[in-house]
């Protein structure tokens, strides 16, 4: 298969790439550097010409109000051109439980992008995940000062992003699902929880402290993003990853 990866350059990206190509299959990275913009077009055309499937992992350039817009202008030209370019299978990449944090305009924003992926033209599958590994020391360093991170207890499970580039392969060269696939790690954590397992890791004296209200994963309650049924279990725990 010949693949267009947009965004294959980023972390997931230059992942799913190595993968697909590691598989026999031509899967061709497509960034800004490479001379694509999916806002104003340029370039996909001579991107998604003669693809047999075009992954879309690019991403909001913040997480504020302007991120439908992204999403929305994003979407409408890929699959315009995917429809042009005669592509037969288009994949991205969404958050597990999205739609069940409605507070937080980039979920918000992503549940957009999957119902007009869903209502396009092509065949299509969404793949859902949690958080990122490689994402936590980012998030504690939302809320922290020189002596304390303030964390919320909100669950999470987060999964290694070499898991996530997986996932993302093994959908791309299969059947399109016309439907979501959703993936997680293997533990549940309160977020505070794993602030203090990451702290202790990087042997940092910094304090955890629990505050319900602090950064943007405050606003998901419950067990908005952990697993729901039919969730595939990935096998990287975050304390194997740590050690790693």
């Amino acid at each position: 298969m010949k693949i267009a990866v947009i965004g294959g350059t980023g972390l997931i990206g230059s992942q799913v790439v190595k993968i697909l190509n590691a598989g026999g299959h031509e899967a061709v990275p497509h960034s800004p550097s490479s001379g694509l913009d999916l806002i104003s077009g340029a370039g996909l055309a001579e991107a998604l010409a003669g693809a047999d499937a075009v992954v879309n992992l690019s991403n909001s350039p913040t997480f504020d109000d302007a991120s439908p817009a992204f999403f929305r202008t994003s979407m409408d030209n890929m699959l315009a051109a995917a429809k042009t370019a005669g592509v037969g299978h288009a994949v991205i990449l969404s958050i597990v439980g999205a739609e069940l944090v409605p507070d937080l305009v980039y979920y918000r924003a992503k549940v957009l992008q999957e119902d007009i992926l869903k209502a396009g033209p092509i065949p299509y599958s969404v793949v859902r995940v949690t958080q990122f590994f490689e994402f936590v020391d980012a998030v504690l360093s939302w809320t922290a000062d020189e002596n304390t991170v303030r964390l919320p207890a909100t669950l999470v499970q987060p999964m290694a992003s070499a898991e996530v580039a997986q996932a993302v392969a093994d959908v791309t060269v299969g059947s399109p699902l016309l439907g979501t696939r959703n993936y997680a790690g293997p533990d549940v954590f309160p977020l505070d929880e794993l602030g203090r397992i990451t702290l202790a890791a990087h042997d940092d004296k910094r304090t955890v402290v629990t505050d319900d209200t602090a950064g943007m994963f405050a606003a998901a309650k419950g067990d908005a993003l952990i697993a729901k049924e039919g969730t595939v279990i990935v096998k990287t725990s975050y304390r194997e990853w740590l050690a790693r």
